[in-house]
């Protein structure tokens, strides 16, 4: 093998440097607490903690005076540059979504974007520049080299973002470098690059918390599945930090055993000033101190154990596994995945009930879209879970704010109004209901809203907590995933939503008996004031490892009584396009196998427009008929089948008839073998 150029490289471009009179840092030097911190807490290049050493590393700033920390990493051999997969997204991580240590090694920006991570999940930077250079001598003993610059930032969801090819690095000189950040700043990803980066993150993401779930369940004993929930919850508020608090970190916590000094306390005074920065109403940031305060104070969990307590050591696992996904802010239903998780590993008491089941993200945007919900829709949700149909709700609403309004001010003021006062969800479970406070604060804090309360009987349809409470919530979107055990299979919960509401859309997912019977006193009266517009079958698999209940769409247009000649538009959507496992030893349980993507933008225009929409699908998965509202058990209607015969079918039928008589009568004459033949 030829020998790497790698000192020649590295002598070139920090000579550079010196010549630009940058203070820059070598491998072991210390560029400030925050980035060393976060090197050294990182998993390394080759798999362990720490030891992460960028060859060279700078802190530069803008006109604006904001940071941008520059990471740099050199190779000394040809094609060593950067390693891409078939997303031509930069390879740090393998089939089974564990870090490829290999490619980080071996390949300059791989490993430049690798120490980027560290920086995003351990510090409060939210833009690194990771600077690849590689080269080699060719035949005649001179030095060829490539560089090549990535943008790390909460953007591109940490994943690296191509900037451009460089011949030097006078891109950092400071008579250059706010024209160069104000390249960085132009870039984006387009839509379907930006998808593909989300879902690559989110199959991360379950791969960390079924990583977490498991080390927690094996190594940590008498931590019990709601204490697990609890401790997550508190380790994401405590570490997020807020404005004038900074995030806490490991090293905060000094595992001592003196009351109000000992980890749990620090943690409670932590959630207690940043929810005090996010202005959550009082009655509401109590309960949730309260709530938290019996798992993060027990005696057992804070007591020390050779110099550490069981809570430190949980709380490190936590911030280790799980903190970079929730600081690039993805908008994913965060909470509903940890739940899951948990939920898939462990089970929970409501199991055989199949009430505790949490809606996938992908079908929390169908049921969203399917009451066209926009930028002006008031949201609610009386059984809200991890409150995943309120992120789903909040996130197309904010999309088409985004895409409506062009002034920034007018826009800010939408998405605070939006997260505010436009949503708003009930939950009477406390263990999942701490589940959508986090989620809405994760996703922004839209939290203001999800009260913990019986929907059925402890909810008048006012405001919970904002500073409309006592006024009436406007709801024109419900949406809504039931605790099937409830009357009606849940339905119980959709007559009370829809007769408070005196207009707009609903869309349900419930257990398919609900409109085959189980249910038709409740469908009987819903449809008095609302009309059912479709009844789509959903996948039997739907979800596989948590229930086996065949489950259904419904979709109403609220504050019409339903005529018996209204078109109620019936989609067998049992081929949904994805594939399901249900496999413990497999890290991605849910795969695009045949257009998902397309079968359900066309089930959504189908229940709009009607069946000149109709392009994967046919007439034999969509039908349009009616219902008698006096019946409430006639919802799950199919394609009728046509049995009328056609001439092909004669055709066929006489063709078949011939051939069979034929072969009884050479049969009959011995004339086997020239039947043979």
């Amino acid at each position: 093998m030829a020998q790497s150029a790698e000192p020649q490289i590295a002598n070139l471009a920090n000579g550079w440097l010196k010549e630009y009179g940058l203070d820059f840092k070598l491998e072991q030097e210390s560029l400030n607490h925050e980035i060393d911190t976060a090197l050294t807490e990182y998993a390394s290049k080759g798999g362990g903690r720490g030891g992460n050493r960028p060859d060279a590393k700078l802190l530069l700033f803008d006109k604006y005076n904001n940071p941008w920390p520059i990471i740099i990493e050199y190779k000394g051999y040809k094609d060593k540059l950067v390693k891409l997969n078939a997303d031509n997204q930069v390879d740090n991580r393998n089939k089974k979504n564990e870090p490829n240590y290999r490619n980080i090694k071996e390949y300059a920006i791989n490993g430049a974007v690798h120490y980027a991570n560290a920086l995003i999940h351990y510090t409060q930077y939210e833009h690194i520049i990771a600077v690849g250079m590689t080269g080699y001598k060719d035949n005649f003993g001179k030095l060829q080299y490539e560089i090549s610059v990535y943008l790390v930032s909460k953007d591109n969801f940490a994943l690296g973002q191509e900037v451009g090819k460089f011949s030097d690095f006078s891109f950092l000189k400071s008579e250059n470098f706010d024209a160069f950040i104000e390249r960085v700043k132009s870039l984006k990803l387009t839509e379907q690059e930006r998808q593909k980066a989300r879902e690559k993150r989110e199959n991360e993401i379950s791969v960390s918390l079924m990583k977490l779930n498991n080390d927690i369940y094996q190594n940590e004993d008498g931590i019990s599945e709601k204490d697990r929930v609890y401790l997550v919850a508190a380790v994401i508020m405590a570490t997020l930090g807020e404005k004038n608090i900074s995030p806490l970190e490991k090293n905060d916590l000094k595992s001592k055993n003196t009351e109000g000094f000992r980890d749990g306390d620090i943690i409670l005074n932590q959630i207690n000033a940043f929810l005090k920065v996010k202005k959550l109403p009082e009655e509401k940031h109590k309960m949730i101190l309260r709530t938290l305060a019996n798992t993060l104070t027990n005696e057992i969990i804070n007591k020390p154990l050779n110099g550490e307590s069981q809570l430190k050591r949980i709380f490190s696992k936590i911030v280790d596994d799980l903190g970079i996904y929730y600081k690039i802010g993805l908008t994913v239903d965060f909470t509903g995945k940890l739940f899951n998780e948990m939920y898939r590993w462990l089970g929970f008491s409501q199991d055989k009930l199949n009430d505790v089941v949490l809606t996938p993200s992908y079908v929390a945007t169908l049921l969203v879209k399917l009451t066209r919900v926009n930028k002006d829709s008031y949201v609610w949700d009386f059984a809200t879970g991890s409150a995943g149909l309120l992120v789903a709700a909040m996130n197309e609403m904010i999309k088409d704010a985004t895409d409506k309004i062009n002034s920034p001010d007018e826009l800010k003021k939408k998405i605070s109004k939006i997260k505010l006062t436009q949503l708003l969800g009930v939950e009477i479970l406390q263990d999942i209901y701490m589940l959508a406070v986090l989620n809405m604060i994760l996703m922004g804090d839209g939290c203001s809203n999800i009260a913990n309360r019986n929907s059925l009987n402890d909810f008048d349809g006012e405001y919970v907590f904002a500073d409309e409470k006592n006024k009436k919530f406007p709801a024109d979107v419900f949406v809504l995933n039931p605790p099937y055990s409830s009357p009606g299979k849940g339905m119980i919960f959709v007559e009370k939503a829809l007769s408070m509401m005196t207009h707009g859309y609903a869309a349900i997912i419930i257990q398919t008996s609900a409109g085959s019977g189980k249910a038709a006193e409740f469908n009987r009266r819903i449809l008095k004031h609302s009309t059912l517009l479709a009844s789509i079958k959903m996948p039997d698999d739907l979800f596989v490892g948590k229930s086996s209940v065949q489950t259904r769409v419904y979709v109403f247009r609220v504050g019409e009584a339903h005529n018996k000649d209204d078109i109620v538009k019936f989609i067998d959507f049992s081929e949904d396009g994805y594939t399901r496992t249900n496999r413990k030893n497999t890290n991605v349980n849910l795969r695009d196998t045949n257009n998902a993507k397309g079968r359900y933008e066309e089930v959504i225009n189908l229940v709009r427009y009607g069946k000149n929409k109709l392009k994967i699908f046919t007439e034999k998965e969509y039908y349009e008929g009616n219902i008698d509202p006096e019946n409430g058990a006639d919802w799950n209607q199919i394609a009728p089948l046509d049995i009328t015969p056609t001439d092909e079918d004669f055709k066929s039928t006489v063709s078949n008839y011939l051939s069979w008589e034929i072969t009884n009568i050479i049969r009959q004459n011995g004339g086997e073998n020239e039947l043979k033949k």
